[in-house]
């Protein structure tokens, strides 16, 4: 009877802690998940800001380039 009890109290705490275990690891995959959403929201956040850079850039160059031939035009006709 000691040995039932004893069985029975062992099988018990094996299932709690499994329990426990497997909890942790629901919650640990959750905030992966997470992290990685967030990782794909910061990579598309950087893709925007670099591409919004490029364009500006290029504008830049144009009005700078345009600003070079408008110099040169004016000290041609002088």
């Amino acid at each position: 009877m000691a040995a039932i009890n004893l069985e029975l109290l062992t099988s018990g705490m094996v299932s709690i802690l499994l329990g426990v275990v497997a909890y942790f690891l629901k919650q640990l995959i959750n905030d992966f998940k997470r992290v990685e959403k967030d990782v794909v929201e910061v990579k598309n956040s950087a893709e925007v800001i670099r591409t919004e850079f490029k364009g500006m850039n290029a504008l830049l160059h144009q009005r700078m380039d345009f600003t070079d031939k408008r110099i040169e035009k004016i000290e041609n006709e002088i």
